[in-house]
C-alpha cells in the first residue's frame, strides 16, 4: 500500500466501537468508546475523535474500511428480519428433503418458513436434467408477492457450478414482481444443497436491514465529509463495496473476529499463531495460518441454521471484561452473562453496583481504569479466585481449538487483554503488541480484496495442472473484478477435494487469491 496514503479503519463491537487511521504500516491514530444503541452515531463520535486527535482534514482520508455484526446479531436475535420464499430448482430429483429442513422453530416463524419445488437443475458435471419450469417460478413469486413477501432465495442443484440456471430464475422472479430482493445460493455457499440453500435464505432475511444499515453508514459519511470510498469486512478478512455488502450481508456475519486476528498478525508480525480476541462480552479464540485466519472444515452454525459459507475457525467463551463475577463456594465464576456497552454504568469502578472482570484486573491492579478506590473493598481472595477462573477457561479453549499438542505463541488482543496477566498453557509465549486494544480496527483498515473460486473441475480432462491453472486463474480475475490491483495479487490458499462418489476425474478445487486496492496502491 503507499506510504502516504491516509485510511480509516472502523469495527463495531457489541461493547465497544474501534477506530484507527494508518498511513502505510503506521497507526497514527487510535480510539476507543463505547458501542452506542444507534451505531451510526457511535460510528460518527469515533471518526471525529480519529480527525480531531490526528488534526487532519476528513478529505485526507482515501479509503475507509468498517467492520460490523449488525446484520448477523439481528439473525441470532430474530429481529429486523424480512419474510422469505425460498424457490428451489431441483424436481424431479431434488425433493428428498425440504427447505427449513433442522431450522429452529422460532427462526422459520421469523422468516416465515414458505417454499416451493419446481422443475429444472443439473447433474454433477454440469448438464441440464430437466428444463427450468418458468411458469412454476412465475407462479411461486406471485402467490409469495400476495403474502407479502419480497425477499427471495434460489437454490439450484450444483449451483456453483451451472449459476445460469439460478440467474436465469432471478430474472423470472423479477419480471413477476420488480420490488423484490432475490438472493442466489450460488452466491453464498459451497456444492452442497441444504447448507448453501439454509445461507441464501439468511441472507434474503437480512437483504432489508442490510440497505437500511449500510445507507445510514454512507450516510454518516457524507455528514463527515468523508468522500473516500467505503469497504466492508467480509469472513474470511478481506473487502467487499457496499453495494455487495447490501446485496450479500451473510458475508460480514463473522467480520469481527476476523478482523482481529489479521490485525493482530500485522501488529506481531507473525504468521502463524493462537490469536486471542478479549473484548467486553466474549472471548474469540483463533488460529494465524500464513497470516489470514484458519477457515472452518465444518458446518457452520448461525442462530441455530447449518450453512457451508466460508467462516474462520474460531471458538467463543463468554468471558469478556464486561463478564459477571459470581462468588462461589470454592472461589468464583466470570460470565458468561456481561454488562456488555453498559459497563460504563454498571461496573463498580465506574460507580455501578455490579462487579465485573474489568473490576477485577483493576483491584489487582492488572489495569487502570475507573476509580480504583471503589473496587479496594474486593477481598484479595475473591480477586484472586476470579484471576484464576478467567485463565483456567481461556485454557480450556485453547486445548479444545489447537490440533496438535505443540506449543504456539499465543497473541492477546481486544480491550479485555488486560484479564490475562499469566503464562498460559499450551502456549510458548504470550504476545501483546502495541495497540493491542484496537487490533480489530487495525485489521480492518489493513484488508484486502480477495477473490475465490469453489468449484468441481474435470481433471481427467484438463489433467491436473491444467485444471489448477485454470482455478487460480478465475480467481485472480475474481479478485481483479472486486477492486485488486491486478500485478499484486497472490494465491494465499488452494485445496484439492476428490470427490470419490461421482465420477472418476472429478475434483473440487478451492482457491483464494488476494491483493491490495487499486485505490490504494
Amino acid at each position: 500500500m503507499s506510504r502516504d496514503k491516509l485510511r480509516l479503519g472502523i469495527d463495531v463491537g457489541g461493547t465497544n466501537t474501534d477506530g484507527v487511521l494508518m498511513r502505510g504500516r503506521d497507526v497514527v491514530s487510535a480510539v476507543k468508546s463505547f458501542t452506542t444503541a444507534d451505531v451510526r452515531d457511535g460510528v460518527m463520535a469515533t471518526v471525529r475523535g480519529l480527525v480531531e486527535q490526528h488534526g487532519v482534514s476528513p478529505q485526507a482520508i482515501e479509503a475507509v474500511m468498517i467492520g460490523t455484526t449488525q446484520f448477523v446479531n439481528a439473525f441470532i436475535q430474530r429481529r429486523d428480519l424480512s419474510l422469505v420464499a425460498a424457490i428451489r430448482v431441483g424436481l424431479p430429483m431434488g425433493d428428498g428433503v425440504p427447505p427449513f429442513a433442522g431450522w429452529p422453530d422460532d427462526a422459520k416463524e421469523a422468516v416465515g418458513g414458505r417454499y416451493y419445488l419446481v422443475r429444472g437443475g443439473a447433474f454433477y458435471n454440469g448438464k441440464d436434467y430437466a428444463p427450468l419450469d418458468e411458469e412454476a417460478i412465475t407462479a411461486a413469486a406471485l402467490d409469495a408477492a400476495g403474502a407479502g413477501v419480497r425477499a427471495f432465495a434460489v437454490s439450484a442443484t450444483f449451483a456453483p457450478l451451472r449459476p445460469d440456471i439460478e440467474r436465469r430464475a432471478r430474472d423470472v422472479i423479477l419480471a413477476a414482481v420488480p420490488d423484490a430482493q432475490v438472493t442466489l445460493s450460488s452466491d453464498v455457499g459451497g456444492i452442497g444443497i441444504l447448507d448453501r440453500e439454509n445461507g441464501a435464505i439468511v441472507n434474503a432475511s437480512l437483504s432489508a436491514l442490510a440497505g437500511r444499515v449500510v445507507g445510514s453508514l454512507r450516510r454518516a459519511f457524507t455528514d463527515l465529509e468523508i468522500t473516500a470510498p467505503i469497504f466492508i469486512s467480509q469472513n474470511d478478512g478481506t473487502l467487499i463495496s457496499t453495494d455487495v455488502a447490501a446485496q450479500l450481508p451473510i458475508l460480514t456475519c463473522s467480520a469481527g473476529p476476523t478482523n482481529s486476528i489479521r490485525g493482530a498478525a500485522f501488529l506481531s508480525g507473525l504468521r502463524d499463531a493462537i490469536v486471542a480476541d478479549i473484548g467486553g462480552t466474549t472471548t474469540d479464540i483463533g488460529f494465524l495460518r500464513d497470516g489470514f485466519p484458519r477457515e472452518t472444515s465444518s458446518p457452520n452454525f448461525i442462530g441455530g441454521v447449518r450453512t457451508n459459507f466460508r467462516m474462520p475457525d474460531v471458538l467463543s467463551i463468554g468471558v469478556g471484561g464486561g463478564s459477571l463475577v459470581t462468588p462461589t463456594a470454592g472461589g468464583a465464576r466470570v460470565g458468561p452473562r456481561s454488562v456488555g456497552f453498559r459497563l460504563q454504568d454498571e461496573g463498580l469502578v465506574f460507580g455501578g453496583d455490579t462487579m465485573t472482570a474489568t473490576d477485577i484486573a483493576v483491584r489487582t491492579g492488572q489495569a487502570a481504569i475507573g476509580d480504583p478506590a471503589l473496587v479496594a473493598g474486593i477481598p484479595q481472595a475473591l480477586a484472586e479466585a476470579a484471576l484464576d477462573d478467567i485463565h483456567a477457561q481461556v485454557e480450556d479453549a485453547i486445548d479444545q481449538i489447537k490440533v496438535n499438542s505443540t506449543p504456539q505463541p499465543i497473541i492477546l488482543v481486544g480491550g479485555g487483554s488486560i484479564l490475562l496477566s499469566r503464562p498460559l498453557k499450551g502456549t510458548s509465549e504470550v504476545l501483546r503488541p502495541a495497540h493491542a486494544e484496537v487490533a480489530n480496527a487495525v485489521g480492518a483498515a489493513i484488508a484486502l480484496v480477495s477473490g475465490r473460486v469453489d468449484k468441481l473441475y474435470d481433471f481427467a480432462g484438463l489433467g491436473r495442472e491444467g485444471a489448477l491453472d485454470l482455478a487460480r486463474r478465475e480467481a485472480r480475475d475474481a479478485a481483479v473484478l472486486a477492486g485488486a490491483a491486478a500485478g499484486q495479487i497472490e494465491i494465499v490458499d488452494l485445496q484439492e477435494l476428490p470427490m470419490t462418489h461421482m465420477k472418476a476425474g472429478s475434483v473440487q478445487v478451492k482457491v483464494r487469491a488476494v491483493g491490495p486496492l487499486a485505490a490504494l496502491v
